[in-house]
């Protein structure tokens, strides 16, 4: 059977790279002063839905993602890698939304993609780190969710049956689709861009991009190129739903703490060193 899969990629802040500016005022992240790369789990994701193209002939991949214009360089690193497509969720009524905004925005976009079989995502985004999304997509299209997959094994007679990595081991279960899953950093990295799929898409731009490329001419002549740009209006939306109007969670404070090389101290591992790191863990209520 061939399928329709939906892959929901995020462009995100490198955090390895946080810094002192890393946070605006608000709460939000000042995404400006990161360097954007394609979310680690969403990679794993789109990994497992390649696979399932590779062993279900005439599907397809379709990658969905929210973010500001740049964030189109989620939809060609996909393409680089065997994705049929994508969308791009951009508007500036979707800034500073949280999990319940970022929910609402992408499952109103994926009513308007169509039909599908299967949506596969990353567990959880690493600059939130709140695991809710996926799930949050799910219940708003009012469709079965599997979590914390590691692999999924197959997809046969109207269900997929799913390994999932847990805490304390691993569990096999099957959901009827269509189905949303989301997958563990675990799971099998995502292969490497294709020689052959850079030089095809290499040109691929929103319509946003063309325009300001002026590259609108060749676009025309190879529609392959175009990747769907959508805007609130585009799909639907409810203002009040989307960004930091319809997002409840509030920032309380925010606190920069940047370590010195000054604060550190070095130990070998000599027993006495040992003894004297952990006489001063306890003292400083950091452990014990």
């Amino acid at each position: 059977m061939s399928l329709k899969i939906i892959v929901l990629a995020k462009q995100v802040p490198d955090t390895r790279n946080v810094g002192k500016d890393a946070m605006k005022e608000d709460g939000t992240v000042n995404r400006a002063a990161l360097p954007a790369i394609f979310n680690p789990e969403d990679l794993n994701a789109l990994e497992q839905a390649l696979r399932l193209k590779d062993s279900h002939p005439n599907s397809t991949v379709t990658i969905l993602t929210m973010g500001p214009p740049r964030a189109a360089d989620i939809i060609r690193e996909g393409l680089f890698r065997g994705a049929d497509g994508g969308y791009l969720l951009t508007d500036r009524i979707f800034a500073g939304a949280d999990t319940l905004a970022t929910s609402y925005a992408l499952h109103m976009a994926v009513k308007k993609v169509g039909r599908f079989d299967l949506i596969i995502s990353g567990r959880q985004a690493i600059d939130g780190d709140t695991a809710q999304v996926g799930p949050q997509v799910a219940e708003k299209l009012g469709i079965p969710q599997i979590t914390y997959a590691e692999e999924i094994q197959s997809v046969n007679d109207g269900k997929a049956t799913v390994k999932r990595r847990l805490e304390h081991g691993v569990e096999i279960v099957a959901g009827k689709l269509p189905l949303l899953i989301t997958v563990n950093g675990s799971a099998p990295a995502c292969r490497p861009r294709n020689a052959m799929l850079i030089q095809k898409y290499k040109h691929a731009q929103t319509a946003s991009e063309a325009a300001a490329a002026q590259l609108g001419d060749l676009l025309n002549k190879r529609p392959f190129l175009k990747l769907g740009e959508w805007s609130a209006t585009d799909v639907n939306a409810d203002p009040q739903q989307c960004g930091l109007s319809g997002s409840p969670t509030k920032v309380k404070k925010i606190e920069n703490i940047v370590f010195q090389a000054k604060e550190s101290k070095a130990f070998d591992d000599s027993d006495g060193q040992i003894e004297e790191l952990m006489v001063e863990l306890i003292n400083n209520h950091t452990i014990g």
